[in-house]
């Protein structure tokens, strides 16, 4: 497909309402002209017929006719278009004045034909047009008048009308050529304007392309900006920042990624070349396959974990809500960790209640994950508390349980993927089941349902808290 200009397009459109502009202008005075022209010489017919018709009224018979001849042409002498015929009352000529160029042999017969009679008053709407047999254009009327002696004649008052076509035809072909030379000058003008007011888009364009991946940083200036473009500008510097942060982190999680499961592999392989130094027992093999095992579980849910984070963020990723009693759910959940629990001595309690609607399966993994998060941070013999209260909005469940508090600068990064408010903490023995993603998935379980989760940390407990919003 041939690419189209934005600039000849626009030029072209101005020439075309240029030129339609011209020919409306140019036709409105062509005809005005046309009209005021005729309207001029109508009115020199009809001054002319009535003068002669007077003029022959006061003579006696045709040969007085005959002899006043030159009185009564005198009307038209002076202007070459205009011609003069009289004839009796069989037609028969009796004089004529310059009507060579426009009647053979001086008898225009449509004026003949309407001619008016001796009583009719002579007006302009009493004048035919017509055309000779040459092609030559007339305007003209015929009235009748009675001589003293009562013998009838008839007047013809004609005027030629090609000076007045070739003025009009001139007049035209003036049009056209201004017509031509506006249009193009048009779109000559329009071009240079229309390019010059693209400029700032072409400005916007070359700042755009220096934007790379490792430029992600650059932004498309905004000084001198026309007010039209204002709000693209910023809304394209806006996509570039959400692209950039979404970029960013992107880097930062496929680097955490690789650095999360590096441990697991590095431990299976350290072991794995610490076995096969030399001969080992049976027991110290199954004991290398347990702790290989282990690894392998570990990396197995860090890879289940980014699945669903990854099938999460899918627009089509489906949930299926249903009312649930909070009591119930949480319930349910402290009785099933209720053994790891009891093996890291942390006593599990439940309070309060309420009803809210959300998706079974996510509500329940999001509070297993709060839950695991909270039992392997809790010093032993601590207590982690699961609650729920109606609030005017929804349903708030919160995990809280003891042990060290967490920075309060970092209670919203703890739910970034693979964070750790304590990175000591890769090291703790307890902590070696966590993969970094859960408390991330339990932000984007929050998303999908529509509600919050955010963090609260003091030397009393630390608390993690879901805020459910009533539909």
């Amino acid at each position: 497909m041939v690419a189209r200009s934005l600039t000849t397009a626009l030029a072209l459109a101005f020439a075309g309402t240029t030129l339609v502009v011209f020919a409306l202008v140019g036709s409105v005075l062509y005809f005005a002209i046309d009209r005021q022209v005729k309207q001029q010489d109508d009115l020199d017919i009809v001054l002319i017929s009535r003068h002669t018709r007077r003029l022959a009224q006061e003579l006696g018979t045709l040969a007085d006719l005959r002899g006043h001849a030159d009185r009564l042409t005198s009307q038209v002498l002076g202007n070459l278009a205009m011609s003069m015929a009289v004839r009796d009352q069989d037609r028969n000529l009796v004089f004529e004045h310059n009507t060579a160029g426009i009647a053979d042999p001086g008898v225009p017969s449509p004026a003949l034909a309407s001619r008016l009679g001796a009583s009719q008053r002579i007006t302009e709407s009493d004048i035919v047009e017509w055309h000779t047999a040459l092609g030559v254009p007339v305007r003209g009327l015929a009235a009748d008048t009675v001589l003293r002696d009562g013998t009838p004649v008839t007047l013809v008052i004609a005027r030629n009308m090609t000076d007045r076509w070739r003025l009009l035809d001139r007049y035209r072909e003036r049009l056209y050529g201004a017509g031509f030379a506006g249009v193009l000058l048009a779109f000559l003008m329009s071009w240079m304007l229309v390019r010059e007011s693209l400029r700032p888009l072409r400005n916007m364009a070359g700042s755009a392309a220096t934007i790379t991946v490792d430029r992600l940083d650059t932004r498309i200036p905004a000084d001198n900006v026309p007010n039209e473009l204002a709000a693209l500008v910023v809304s394209l510097n806006a996509m570039l920042d959400r692209l950039h942060g979404g970029f960013q982190r992107m880097s930062q999680y496929t680097a955490d990624l690789a650095h999360d499961l590096r441990t697991p592999l590095g431990n299976l392989r350290g072991s794995t070349e610490v076995a096969l130094a030399r001969p080992r027992s049976a027991d110290e093999y199954q004991s290398l396959l347990a702790s290989n095992l282990e690894e392998c579980e570990r990396m197995s849910r860090m890879i289940e974990s980014v699945l669903f984070l990854a099938r999460a963020e899918h627009p089509r990723f489906v949930t299926t809500l249903s009312e649930l009693d909070a009591a119930k759910e949480l319930e349910r959940i402290a009785e099933y960790f209720e053994g790891v629990a009891d093996d890291a001595g942390v006593r599990l309690q439940v309070t309060g209640g309420g009803r809210l609607r959300a998706d079974v399966e996510l509500f329940r993994r999001a509070l297993g994950n709060l839950l695991a998060n909270a039992i392997r941070y809790t010093p032993r013999g601590g207590t982690i508390t699961l609650g729920a209260e109606e609030t005017p909005h929804g349903l708030r469940v919160t995990v809280a349980n003891q042990g060290a508090p967490i920075d309060p600068s970092l209670l919203e990064r703890v739910f970034d993927r693979f964070y750790r408010a304590d990175p000591s903490r890769r090291s703790d023995p307890k902590a070696t089941g966590s993969t970094g993603l859960g408390l991330a998935i339990v932000r984007t379980i929050m998303d999908l349902h529509g509600g919050t989760a955010h963090a609260e940390s003091d030397a009393a407990s630390t608390r993690f808290i879901l805020t459910f919003v009533r539909r």
